[in-house]
């Protein structure tokens, strides 16, 4: 099989796919248009196809002419709430874009889908493609699980691979992954102050929650410096700030909400109990009460020491050593794929996207509205989705 060939010649089709998917993106775990391009690019092909109950997913079996086991092969499907600002042909029209290059995702899974189904007299085993949305914080990947799509072969996979493309932070068709942990868990804390609503000219009539609530956000940064080590990092970002609707009107509430990202289950503790005694114990102080909730996401995407290690030789063999990148650290950035590996060994992988006229240490990065990727890109990851699957169900057939 020389699968990297194949999916050269199918660069044009691969593109076709990519655009009609960038010119309809759509948010959340319903993606009715997606789902429908989704089917129409693997009809024809000897697959057993299924569709979600609850949610726009598309599970697809590939059956080897060969009796062995599963490899699953993910792709998420959907978009970003962020108005398109590139400028490009294909841009999307409206409030949402595939800023996160979900688009280009799909398209690799779907274009892998079609070349191992050409070599399916070669396959020993099955291959499951698995179609997900609502990756950008819907739990996709927890309800298909929910839904059982790690069984849908009959037989559990014995690894499981995802693809991510990136707008920047690497060249175009350079792959890059890591052992162990390579993005950190992403959690939620919401905060509502409760105060004394009054007129803007009398603060002292009132119990004013919007400086407390101010003082929170730069708090929970000092909090992380004197509370947190260096070396086992945590991020806190406030990307919501809400209060008030005059200049004159002191407001009865103030409410913000901010993400958590960490590595460690220790650290995870710490920011569990330490931000909201940080939110509650400064309302108090100011004689104001806060309802601070802690909401868990998405776990900590760990990759497995084989599986992680069997995907970087892949890449080698290939693309050549020149593309891969070994990273020394994990991402901030969170992933719903790390529920599927947590159950199954697997691996993600990073993949440059870089538009040639940009430089990728510059470049507008992921879910930015001017985030932008290279088409070229389509053919390195679909060869590759098809590689690990095939080589990997080689490897346990022991050929």
């Amino acid at each position: 099989m020389n699968l990297r060939d194949d999916a050269r010649a199918l660069s044009p089709d691969l593109t076709r796919l990519r655009h009609t998917l960038h010119r309809i993106p759509e948010v959340g775990l319903d993606l009715p248009r997606t789902q429908e391009a989704v089917l129409t690019a693997l009809d024809g092909l000897p697959l057993e196809v299924s569709t979600g109950a609850g949610l726009s997913s598309v599970t697809a079996v590939l059956r080897g002419a060969r009796p062995g086991p599963t490899v699953l092969l993910r792709g998420d499907m959907d978009a970003l709430p962020v108005t398109e600002r590139t400028g490009l042909d294909i841009a999307a029209e409206g409030d949402r874009m595939h800023a996160c290059g979900h688009d280009l995702h799909t398209t690799m899974l779907a274009g892998a889908a079609r070349l191992l189904s050409a070599h399916r007299d070669r396959l020993a085993g099955n291959v499951l493609f698995m179609f997900q949305p609502g990756e950008e914080g819907f739990n996709g990947a927890g309800h298909m699980l929910d839904e059982g799509v790690l069984d849908a072969t009959g037989d559990r996979p014995v690894a499981a691979y995802a693809l991510h493309v990136t707008s920047g932070n690497w060249p175009a068709g350079t792959f890059a992954t890591r052992t162990g942990p390579i993005m950190a868990s992403s959690n939620v804390l919401k905060v509502t102050v409760h105060g004394a609503g009054g007129h803007g000219s009398a603060p002292h009539q009132a119990k004013d929650p919007v400086p407390v609530a101010c003082e929170m956000v730069t708090a929970l940064q000092t909090w992380v410096t004197r509370n947190i080590d260096v070396f086992d990092p945590v991020v806190v970002t406030v990307g919501a700030f809400h209060a008030g609707t005059q200049a004159n009107i002191i407001p009865d509430t103030a409410e913000f909400t901010a993400t958590l990202r960490s590595f460690s289950p220790e650290n995870l503790e710490k920011l569990r109990e330490g931000t909201v005694a940080v939110c509650e114990g400064l309302a108090a102080a100011h004689g104001l009460r806060a309802d601070a909730h802690f909401i868990d996401q998405y776990p900590v995407t760990v990759n497995d020491r084989a599986e992680s290690a069997f995907a970087a030789d892949t890449v080698r063999e290939v693309h050549g050593e020149e593309h891969f990148a070994p990273m020394d650290h994990p991402i901030l950035g969170a992933e719903d794929f790390s529920r599927v590996i947590a159950e199954v060994p697997g691996a993600m992988v990073f993949l440059g996207a870089t538009l040639p006229d940009r430089d990728p240490e510059t470049a507008p990065s992921n879910h930015s509205p001017l985030a932008a990727f290279d088409d070229a890109v389509l053919a390195d990851g679909t060869a590759l989705y098809a590689e690990l699957a095939a080589r990997r169900l080689a490897v346990a057939a022991g050929s």
